[in-house]
């Protein structure tokens, strides 16, 4: 006997189901989307215990006639393609012609749909997969498809369905997902005869993304609008401080289509670098064009996965579209308060002891003013000495607005821009709270500085900027600094010593996996080498060398930047503070330090009275 048969219809139907239906989500979502391919307006969907027991989605889309009723349940019978052109040309949103079928043959399945044109409409019964019954019905216009207990003759594949509650938030998150690309559609969710959720149609995009995404973020929406060769972008991200713990919140739409597309989530992610704490991600809605015939929607069944013709002109008009976003974000500033009285709880005299005397070693306004003689480095002001090391949190308090992404990529600027407005220097110094924080007023409300963020920016892209430039100055060390590393980190160093040399390093292999510290960048020459070597070794094993050369060297530099700053806990003259803020002004991010955490945070003075009980 062969060893190699035909598989029967009805096994290979549910072999094909277990492709295209992973759960009673994946039907929503196949349904919904024939609805919109139907040129519906208003689509509802009707879910029982999570969709485990019903699943309904109803259009008023342009239904089928009997004899299409029919074929749409047959495998590979489609009204959305004909040619090998039009799979490279695609225009809808389904277009395999499996999902009816497939669906048909793991459940009890009914269809009713009934044309403009026709006086009476078609109702066609099919269970697990067999038809049962073809029927005329009287119907309203557009077509209603019922799937009742999904996977009933596949036991394995029902069991591996999860509870009611989960079910049904998958189906909610799909739902969300197809109601935020198609704000001109009405959607409605219903579940066990109750209403969850309904997305009125509207003419404003951003309404429906604002609506998806969350009451009350309307107004942290930021525009995104970009272009590029074959391509463009619209959509809108969120500001800063509104984060997520997962890349979930990162909505991606190609022309029209959910998906979840790498190339567009790493432009995403590397405007969002150094603006973002690690393990948070941003939350963004994005639209993205492209002629048909330049992507490529036929990779998965589920097609959620895409594949574009021009793939790096894609992420650079992304990565250019969000950064300009951010950029626009920070650039208003703060209203100007003219100084009045002498600040209370900062002395104009420096302090003694163990406490920092740092002044910049040129003028700061000149570089600010357009000095190109100015050394990058010498905005980094120069510390006497250092305190304590520890660093305390922001104090927790309600309603604080974070550092709103700001200007972290000026790349599209003219450099005499950069300087048109000094947000931070133009606030009015009240104090320091807890020798840690700069206390501030605008026009607006309070604001706190973070003095050890501050500083670790202004130190971080002084030092970038040194680098990019020329060679970072190195200072020799009087006695040169050994350092023993395990097998993987000697490796790992060996791959940066010529990196770790343009910003002062000199670093030379001293016997197995030994190395000997000759120089260091000369903003270091207080602190011990061979532990900041070993730590910045120790993260690139955990991380990885990253490929980019350009961005080789940032973990070295933030790691510098930190070891070379002011903490908290120490106390600051006017002066201090003042050159601080006016330093802040000339960083290209100033809302954050290189590791993503917020440098100011702010009250309005509605959130203070609110606070005071002065307003309800």
């Amino acid at each position: 006997m062969s060893k190699i048969r035909i598989l029967p219809e009805n096994l290979s139907n549910k072999i094909a189901a277990g492709e295209v239906v992973e759960r009673p989500a994946s039907v929503v979502k196949e349904l919904v989307e024939n609805a919109l391919d139907a040129n519906s307006d208003r689509i509802t969907v009707e879910v029982k215990g999570g969709g485990r027991s019903l699943i309904r989605v109803a259009d008023n889309g342009e239904g089928m006639n009997r004899d299409d009723a029919l074929l749409s349940l047959e495998r590979y019978a489609t009204s959305k393609i004909f040619t090998d052109q039009d799979l490279f040309a695609i225009n809808t949103l389904g277009f395999r012609g499996e999902a009816l079928p497939s669906i048909a043959a793991v459940s009890k399945f009914e269809l009713i749909t009934r044309q403009a044109a026709a006086d009476i409409g078609t109702r066609i019964f099919v269970d697990g997969g067999k038809i049962r019954a073809v029927e005329e019905v009287g119907a309203p216009l557009g077509t209603m498809i019922t799937v009742r207990q999904i996977f009933f003759n596949t036991p394995a594949r029902r069991k591996f369905l999860k509870t009611v509650p989960t079910e049904m938030g998958h189906v909610a998150d799909t739902l969300a997902r197809i109601a935020m690309g198609r704000p001109d559609v009405r959607f409605q969710l219903r579940h066990n005869g109750k209403a969850v959720k309904e997305w009125s149609a509207s003419s404003d995009p951003a309404l429906r993304v604002a609506d998806v995404l969350g009451t009350g973020l309307s107004e942290d929406l930021l525009s995104v609008d970009g272009s590029g060769p074959g391509v463009m972008v619209t959509g809108w991200i969120l500001s800063g401080h509104n984060t997520r713990s997962t890349s979930q919140g990162i909505y991606i739409y190609v022309n029209n289509r959910f998906v979840k597309d790498r190339v567009i989530r790493h432009a995403v992610m590397a405007c969002f670098a150094g603006r973002l704490m690690k393990g948070r991600f941003p939350v963004a809605a994005l639209f993205v064009k492209v002629p048909p015939d330049q992507v490529d929607v036929n990779v998965h069944p589920t097609k959620h996965e895409v594949r574009f013709s021009n793939q790096s002109g894609v992420h650079a008009a992304i990565e250019k579209a969000v950064a300009t976003a951010l950029q626009a974000a920070d650039r208003s500033g703060w209203e100007y308060v003219p100084a009045s009285a002498p600040p209370l709880g900062v002395s104009e005299k420096s302090h003694s002891g163990n406490t920092p005397t740092f002044e910049p070693r040129i003028a700061v306004d000149n570089v600010a003013s357009g000095d190109k003689s100015a050394s990058p480095t010498s905005l980094v002001p120069e510390l006497q000495a250092k305190t304590n090391d520890t660093e305390t949190e922001s104090l927790p308090s309600p309603n604080v607005e974070r550092a709103d992404p700001s200007r972290d990529n000026w790349a599209f600027q003219e450099p005499e821009q950069l300087w048109a407005s000094h947000p931070f220097s133009e606030l009015k110094i009240i104090g320091q709270f807890y020798d840690t924080y700069i206390v501030c007023e605008s026009a607006r409300g309070l604001v706190l500085i973070d003095q050890h963020a501050a500083h670790e920016r202004v130190a971080f892209e002084a030092l970038k900027r040194a680098v990019a430039e020329t060679q970072a100055p190195a200072q020799r060390l009087l006695m040169p600094e050994t350092l023993e590393l395990g097998y993987r980190e000697a490796a790992a160093l060996e791959k940066l010593l010529s990196a770790l040399a343009q910003i002062g390093f000199e670093i030379e292999p001293f016997g197995t996996n030994a190395y000997v510290i000759s120089s260091v960048p000369a903003l270091l020459a207080r602190a011990e080498a061979a532990p900041l070597v070993r730590e910045i070794v120790e993260k690139y094993v955990a991380v990885g060398i990253p490929d980019d050369p350009g961005r080789i060297l940032d973990p070295s530099i933030e790691l510098m930047a930190c070891h070379s700053v002011i903490r908290a806990n120490q106390a600051l003259t006017l002066e201090q503070s003042k050159t601080l803020l006016r330093q802040l002004d000339g960083c290209e991010n100033p809302s954050h330090c290189p590791h993503g955490r917020p440098t100011w945070i702010k009250w309005s003075v509605k959130e203070l009275e609110k606070l005071f009980k002065r307003i309800v």
